[in-house]
């Protein structure tokens, strides 16, 4: 069973009581870690484009699924390197800002794998 997700707001995520001030991701073994945006701001400048390192680190074998926060405005998404990269793992993808990705995330069934973006 995936961590609860019980709130988001600018600059915040709260996951089963405890409150994170940064992006994370929540691993297929439900390790919640802090999401590692330098892999992404080395390749463009930015941690709003997601890059084909970031995606080799977020993926794990096994998981069926990616749900992506893309922050309170919807600002993230992914390089086309990193789309390619979860096509070919038959890994289905899912995009929402991140209120509504917390929601999504709560009534995950498959194997999942989550990373939300609290800022922009």
């Amino acid at each position: 069973m995936s961590h609860q997700i019980n709130k988001t707001k600018f600059g915040l995520i709260q996951i089963e009581g405890i409150t994170y001030n940064h992006d994370v991701i929540i691993g297929l073994d439900g390790v919640v870690m802090k999401r590692k945006k330098k892999l992404s701001k080395a390749i463009y400048g930015t941690s709003h484009k997601v890059s084909l390192d970031e995606a080799q680190y977020i993926y794990k074998k096994g998981a069926e699924r990616l749900i992506i926060g893309c922050g309170q405005y919807g600002v993230l998404y992914l390089s086309s390197e990193a789309e390619q990269f979860f096509q070919e793992r038959d890994m289905k993808v899912e995009i929402y800002p991140t209120p509504e990705a917390i929601h999504i995330w709560n009534d995950v069934k498959e194997k999942a794998i989550g990373l939300f973006h609290v800022t922009c």
